[in-house]
C-alpha cells in the first residue's frame, strides 16, 4: 500500500514539472513575422527572428502584345524585391522568366504570320501553294522569285503529314461534318461534337475551305484565330478568315498544293 502511495506522488510530481517546463519553453513566444511585399499572399512565418523572410518578385511589365515574340525578342529577367526596415538584406540574385511557348494571347496573332510579299525561291510553277509546316507558313508562288506568304496553323502531334495534291473543290462558309474517327477521339476525352454544324462564324472551318485530292484534310478558315501559328489541328492547314479568304480568290480548282 505505501509503495502504490509513493508511485502515485512521484507520478503526480513528474507531470507538474512537465507542465511547469513547458510553460516556461513557451512564456516568450517567437514573433509573427509576415511578408513585406502586400502584392504577395500573406505569409506567416514563426521560425523566429534569426530566419530570412520569404520575398515575392514583382512581374515586369509587359513589352510585346505577343508572349512568344516577347520571349525571343526579350529574354526578360526580373528582380526580386529588396525588403526595407526591419527585413533589410543584401540584394538577392535576379530570377530567369520563363513563359509557355503557347497558346497566344486571343485575338492576337504574332505579325511574322500575317500576310506579306517575300522573296521565296522554289522549283514550283507561279500559282502553286506550297506549306511549309515546319515554320508554320503558307507560301502562294509568284513570278520573279517571290510568293504571297500566309501564316497557318497546322497538324498537332501525331497528326503531321506531307504530299502532294489539287485543289479538288472551293467552298464558302462550308458545313461542317466531323469524320468518325475524330468524333470517336474526342468522344474518348469527354467531348462530344455534333453530327454536323452549318457554315457560319462558330463553324471551325471559318469563312471558305479548299479541298485537297480525295482526302479528308483542307485548307480553311478558322474561328480560333489566336491559333496561327500553333500546331493544333487534325491535321488540316487553317489560316485566319480574311486570309483564307485573300488566297481562294487567287487560286482555283486544280491548284497544285505541297505539303511539307
Amino acid at each position: 500500500m505505501m509503495k502504490h502511495v509513493v508511485l502515485c506522488a512521484a507520478g503526480a510530481l513528474s507531470l507538474l514539472a512537465s507542465t511547469a517546463f513547458a510553460n516556461d519553453r513557451y512564456q516568450s513566444r517567437p514573433p509573427v513575422i509576415v511578408s513585406p511585399d502586400l502584392t504577395a499572399p500573406w505569409v506567416t512565418q514563426l521560425s523566429g527572428g534569426g530566419v530570412q523572410p520569404v520575398v515575392y518578385a514583382r512581374p515586369m511589365a509587359r513589352r510585346a502584345a505577343d508572349p512568344r515574340m516577347e520571349q525571343q525578342a526579350y529574354p526578360q529577367v526580373r528582380q526580386v524585391v529588396q525588403p526595407r526596415g526591419l527585413f533589410s538584406r543584401p540584394v538577392v540574385q535576379q530570377v530567369a522568366m520563363t513563359r509557355p511557348q503557347y497558346p497566344a494571347v486571343r485575338g492576337q496573332v504574332d505579325p511574322q504570320f500575317l500576310p506579306q510579299i517575300v522573296d521565296y525561291q522554289t522549283k514550283e510553277k507561279p500559282g502553286s501553294i506550297v506549306i511549309d509546316t515546319n515554320n508554320r507558313f503558307l507560301y502562294l508562288v509568284m513570278e520573279g522569285g517571290k510568293a504571297r506568304r500566309y501564316g497557318v496553323g497546322v497538324g498537332k502531334p501525331g497528326f503531321e503529314w506531307a504530299g502532294a495534291h489539287t485543289i479538288t473543290r472551293k467552298q464558302e462558309w462550308p458545313d461542317w461534318t466531323p469524320p468518325s474517327e475524330m468524333v470517336a477521339r474526342e468522344a474518348a476525352k469527354g467531348h462530344y461534337l455534333p453530327a454536323r454544324m452549318e457554315g457560319g462564324e462558330a463553324n471551325p472551318l471559318g469563312a471558305r475551305a479548299m479541298y485537297l485530292g480525295s482526302t479528308l484534310y483542307r485548307i480553311h478558315g478558322t474561328n480560333a484565330p489566336w491559333t496561327i501559328g500553333s500546331a493544333v489541328s487534325s491535321g488540316c492547314i487553317r489560316l485566319r478568315n480574311e486570309d483564307v479568304t485573300d488566297l481562294y480568290n487567287r487560286v482555283k480548282v486544280g491548284t497544285r498544293v505541297i505539303v511539307m
